[in-house]
């Protein structure tokens, strides 16, 4: 495994600078940081814009948050500032469009947009943006068999469990409130991110557990999830599934007890009207007895004492 802990995260916002400079201090920013861009503000008002950066030994991630606005790459800014590079832009929030010469494409909350960052395009983001960028170095993308051209962008959509888990790593490396880098799985992002584009299933075991780790979380509330379920989920066999949760430590029913045991006691903990049968059903428990059971054997505690010491703590 690869891990990106070279470097810390390093923030740019043009919070409070002259706000006559702020679009030339945020182009300067991204044309050293990540990609050359022309930017101009919607609606005559000053730019709004914060970016968090980390250089990984082989990619760079990027955590974008801005104020409605377009920002362009004519030939002259890449002639200017090369990237050499493929760019990934997973749009975390607000709706975006994306312009080049094969015609618009508009992005929602959860798409990818991979495209060769050295191709003209323009990028507009009429209610804001928040998203997620890794730029790839052509070589890099080659390296990991990756298509050699990209000729048209390619949008993913919204609904695959392969982004969300992408969108963890990254997320996770770039959260706002981090001083320092989490240990990021280089590998596992850029086989993500490789896949996605390509179309084929992700080629690492440890990819395949992390997949399989938020297929679960997304379904703790089905009581009929199995390790046969999650297999099909995600496009392996369930003999390869046991085999990446063993070497990872663990096996399925074992942790998918333990993430319903964790997401029931967060809730429990939470206070509120909830009975501990509607947390037991919302976790993916079949009887509010078998949970209690469980729960007790887990933390040596009862679920209604939790429930009870935090209705009256609130």
């Amino acid at each position: 495994m690869t891990s990106g802990t070279a470097s810390a995260p390093v923030r740019f916002s043009t919070a409070g600078l002259p706000e006559a400079e702020r679009i030339a201090l945020w182009e300067d920013h991204n044309a050293q940081a990540l990609i050359g861009l022309r930017c101009r503000s919607l609606h005559d008002t000053a730019l709004e814009a914060t970016e968090i950066n980390l250089q990984l030994p082989r990619a760079h991630l990027a955590r974008v948050l801005g104020s409605p606005h377009v920002v362009e790459r004519p030939d002259a800014e890449i002639r200017r500032v090369p990237s050499d590079a493929v760019a990934c832009y997973l749009t975390v929030a607000g709706d975006a469009f994306f312009y080049s010469d094969d015609g618009v494409r508009l992005l929602r909350p959860g798409q990818l947009l991979v495209c060769d960052a050295d191709r003209p395009f323009v990028r507009g983001f009429s209610h804001g943006l928040e998203e997620l960028a890794v730029k790839i170095p052509h070589t890099v993308w080659r390296e990991l068999g990756a298509p050699p051209a990209l000729p048209q962008p390619v949008v993913v959509d919204a609904d695959a469990v392969h982004l969300r888990t992408l969108a963890a790593l990254v997320g996770r490396a770039l959260a706002p409130e981090s001083a320092v880098a989490a240990d990021v799985d280089e590998d596992a992002v850029l086989d993500l991110l490789v896949s996605a584009a390509s179309g084929r299933a992700p080629a690492l075991s440890a990819v395949h557990l992390r997949v399989a780790k938020t297929y679960i979380d997304d379904h703790l509330a089905d009581p009929g999830l199995t390790a046969a379920r999650i297999a099909r989920g995600i496009g392996i066999s369930e003999r390869h599934l046991s085999r990446v949760f063993a070497a990872g430590g663990t096996s399925v029913p074992r942790h998918l007890l333990q993430r319903r045991l964790e997401r029931a006691r967060a809730l429990l903990g939470a206070g509120g009207e909830t009975t501990v049968a509607e947390v037991a059903e919302r976790c993916g428990f079949a009887s509010a007895a078998h949970f209690s059971h469980r729960f007790r054997e887990r933390y040596g505690l009862r679920a209604t004492d939790v429930r009870r010491e935090a209705r009256a703590g609130s």
